[in-house]
């Protein structure tokens, strides 16, 4: 279906993919629907989002953690949908389809996505002023990948497996175990 469409701007993506069934994203104008998730995938995303949520509100900061579903609009012709996000300063209106300011970005790895989103994710996201973090979650090793920017263009990475993840700005921490699921028994 994605084939027989001409190419379209972030804005004609995401009146096109509302309609849609499924989940969709757009890369270089071209939308691509996203694969089906295991378990461990999904209760990933589920951990992730509520330990950023907790996190804000602990910290008390005018932020917002968004669960999957919200776009990103990386550019006038990709528009990703981060499997959670973090938003601070002005709320988007409610009935919006896409964030434009996300301070933080989490994307949970599987084998079919491993390199976009170490590629064209990663290069995405820091081409957005406000992206200060861009976590990689690798559920089946329990490694959170933290991409910060850093001075000038660098993007300095760091593997973390236990300890917190550093979020400053907007500044806040979060537990590396919080954002898993608990191990199986």
């Amino acid at each position: 279906m994605a084939t027989a469409l001409k190419h379209l701007n972030a804005d004609e993506f995401l009146l096109w993919a509302e309609g849609m069934d499924g989940r969709w994203e757009l890369f270089d104008g071209v939308p691509v629907m996203m694969s089906p998730e295991r378990v461990l995938h999904g209760a990933t995303k589920g951990e992730v989002y509520a330990a950023l949520r907790t996190a804000i509100r602990r910290a008390k900061l005018p932020c917002r953690a968004y669960p999957d579903g919200v776009a990103v609009r990386t550019s006038a012709k990709s528009t990703f949908q981060p499997d959670a996000s973090v938003s601070c300063g002005r709320t988007p209106p409610i009935d919006a389809l896409a964030i434009d300011d996300p301070v933080i970005v989490v994307e949970v790895l599987s084998p079919s996505t491993a390199s976009i989103d170490h590629g064209p994710k990663l290069s995405g996201y820091f081409s957005l002023p406000s992206v200060e973090h861009y976590l990689i979650l690798d559920p089946e090793r329990r490694v959170v990948i933290h991409h910060k920017r850093g001075t000038g263009d660098a993007i300095e990475t760091r593997e973390l497996t236990d300890g917190v993840a550093k979020l400053d700005p907007p500044g806040f921490e979060v537990a590396v175990e919080a954002m898993f699921p608990p191990p199986s028994a």
